[in-house]
């Protein structure tokens, strides 16, 4: 991984401190504790805000600098870019096990409800497919269900239609009485 990048030279810099706004009451709009600093060769601009201090925000203003640089600079070796593509390999991965571990929940449960036949691999992998398939109307979060009072998402109400399906499985293969 890249090491972080080093802020540019002081020359190449133009600072000034500004009166800040938004909350933190009224020290914060009577001090000029914000700082905007503007790369001259670039004409990028970066104003920070985020305490009550002037040195922290103009540290704090200056590796963000360095930050855009680096990405300016180097693009998909910079620094920015490397640990955005671990941290995406990394959810990727995440999201894969969480698929396999539902994948082989469903698989037990089939097994337990009587029902016989894994999936071939190639089958596994068309569900897998499909799954990513899904349009955006299924998994609206705004859209919300009323039952009887209540307020039920979307995937409660897929949850509750699993539970059911289950039972249904499960009345079926019960062994009647007398015929054991």
């Amino acid at each position: 991984m890249p090491s972080r990048p080093k802020p540019p030279p002081e020359s190449e810099l133009e600072e000034s401190f500004l009166k800040g706004s938004g909350p933190g009451g009224q020290k914060i709009n009577k001090t000029s504790s914000a700082v905007q600093i503007k790369h001259i060769p670039t004409n990028i601009v970066i104003k920070c805000q985020e305490t009550r201090s002037r040195s922290q925000n103009r540290k704090i203003a200056r590796d963000i600098l360095a930050a855009r640089l680096d990405q300016l600079y180097n693009g998909a070796q910079s620094r920015t870019a490397v640990v955005g593509s671990v941290k995406k390999k990394r959810a990727d991965s995440a999201a894969k096990k969480a698929r396999r571990k539902h994948r082989q929940i469903a698989e037990e449960k089939a097994k337990a409800a009587g029902l016989t036949g894994t999936p071939s691999p190639e089958e596994a992998q068309e569900e897998e497919e499909e799954e990513w398939e899904v349009t955006d109307e299924e998994y609206r979060e705004d859209e919300l269900e009323e039952t009887e009072g209540q307020v039920v998402t979307p995937e409660a109400s897929a949850r509750r239609e699993e539970l059911h399906v289950e039972e249904q499985h499960v009345e079926i293969k019960q062994p009647t009485p007398g015929n054991s």
